[in-house]
């Protein structure tokens, strides 16, 4: 079982990293008290498969001291855990302009009477903690999409969960628009095979159909413009720390060249290394 316990300063971004690594697979759990982490673990080691990756995620909200918290984590590196400790933390000047835009109070505040005593008072009490650290990340300059980018470089385990994926829909325009649809694309422009009787009751996915879509130059032309764009534009995305992008194919009843296009696109970025998904959303409709 793997382990991963996020801590470090408020502001730092765990937060964000703990939503990224949820993404990447791991069960998290927020504001986790140290006297729990143990029990928590045991369970999680006798439970199902859903529970092989759990990130905890520890700080100063929870934490008097931090002598219980690291006996816990010696405890755990002993155990038949994979158990790593990922400290996240920034520039003090960072931390109280995030504090700032946020219009939120530090935790320590009340104790401290201001913010920047508050940072302060923090760093010192979480120092113990931070020195046990298998990695720490000074988030000061990162944006949100390198912090995604470099805990899936660290914490991604080689697999391609995480990485992002993209999701391909087929569509017909007289059923409405796809609302999750970041990219819309209309083919409606190709001669459209449900006026030919042989194929009208058919749909892309037949060879006869989509042989037909592919035969007229346009087709093709547009093809090639589109693969060249979605080379230069998905690294882009993914680089933004996009983790689902959805692209729409719309014809008129989304049963012959928007089905076709789709599958077309489907085989093309998964050659390029990306997840792909496909959905046909209105081919099995009534012609």
């Amino acid at each position: 079982m793997e382990i991963l316990i996020i801590s470090g300063l408020s502001g730092g971004g765990k937060s964000k990293a703990a939503t990224f690594l949820e993404d990447m697979g791991f069960y998290i759990v927020d504001n986790m008290p140290a006297g729990m982490i143990l029990k928590f673990a045991e369970f999680c080691a006798g439970s199902s498969s859903r529970y092989s990756k759990i990130a905890l995620v520890y700080d100063v909200r929870t934490a008097d001291s931090s002598d219980e918290f690291l006996t816990v984590l010696a405890t755990l590196r002993k155990r038949d855990y994979h158990v790593r400790l990922l400290f996240l933390e920034a520039d003090v000047s960072v931390i109280i302009n995030r504090y700032k835009e946020t219009r939120r109070m530090h935790p320590l505040q009340e104790k401290t009477g201001s913010l920047a005593a508050a940072v302060d008072m923090e760093i010192s009490l979480m120092a113990p903690v931070r020195a046990q650290a298998d990695v720490v990340i000074n988030s000061t300059s990162y944006s949100t999409a390198r912090l995604r980018s470099e805990l899936l470089r660290i914490f991604g385990g080689g697999d391609r969960t995480g990485e992002m994926q993209v999701c391909l829909v087929s569509f017909g325009f007289k059923y409405g628009l796809p609302m999750e649809a970041d990219l819309v694309l209309d083919v409606r422009f190709m001669p459209n095979p449900f006026y030919i009787d042989s194929m009208r009751h058919k749909t892309g996915l037949d060879r006869e159909v989509r042989d037909y879509v592919f035969s007229f130059k346009e087709t093709e032309q547009f093809m090639e413009k589109l693969r060249d764009l979605l080379t230069f534009v998905l690294p882009l995305y993914r680089e933004e720390g996009k983790s689902v992008l959805v692209m729409a194919v719309g014809c008129t009843g989304g049963h012959h060249r928007s089905v076709a296009v789709t599958h077309a696109l489907a085989q093309y970025i998964t050659s390029l290394g990306y997840q792909v998904s496909e959905n046909h959303r209105d081919m099995t409709r009534d012609t």
